[in-house]
């Protein structure tokens, strides 16, 4: 059976003076989240988020679900992940990089088996796969 989700969002304005706000999503777990470009294109994002770090928070969640469901399917089930992914934006361009970053713990596994599971899960993950598009996707993967 397919999953839907949903989120509404208003903008109000110009884009390099407007401002926006994530009102709701479907679930009901957060929002509103303010949004603006100078959140989006500039370091300092004054509490507001934008589409390219609900990306990373996407791609985090989303690897390290394939990645332990990976794993325990090898009889190897992780104790911890911790993962995190930087989405580069470049305004004008685009995403242009996604990095993303796992230490496990994962008893009864080595380096190299750890490190293959994190590639499958890159590859596999359907956020990854929904982002396939971006010129680069790294991984650095290893073990606590």
């Amino acid at each position: 059976m397919a999953a839907e989700r949903r989120a509404s969002v208003t903008w109000k304005g110009d884009l390099m003076s407007g401002s926006g706000t994530i009102d709701e999503v479907g679930s009901g777990t957060f929002g509103p989240l303010d949004v603006s470009w100078p959140a989006r294109a500039e370091a300092a994002t004054g509490g507001k988020t934008s589409p390219e770090e609900l990306i990373a928070a996407a791609h985090a969640s989303c690897f390290s679900m394939a990645l332990s469901g990976g794993l325990a399917k090898t009889g190897n089930p992780p104790e911890r992940l911790r993962t995190s992914a930087t989405v580069t934006f470049v305004p004008g361009t685009g995403i242009t990089k996604i990095a993303l970053e796992v230490r496990g713990s994962v008893p009864g596994l080595d380096e190299v088996g750890f490190r293959e599971a994190a590639e499958a899960a890159k590859a596999g993950c359907p956020v990854s796969k929904a982002l396939a598009g971006v010129p680069e996707i790294t991984l650095d993967a290893g073990l606590e």
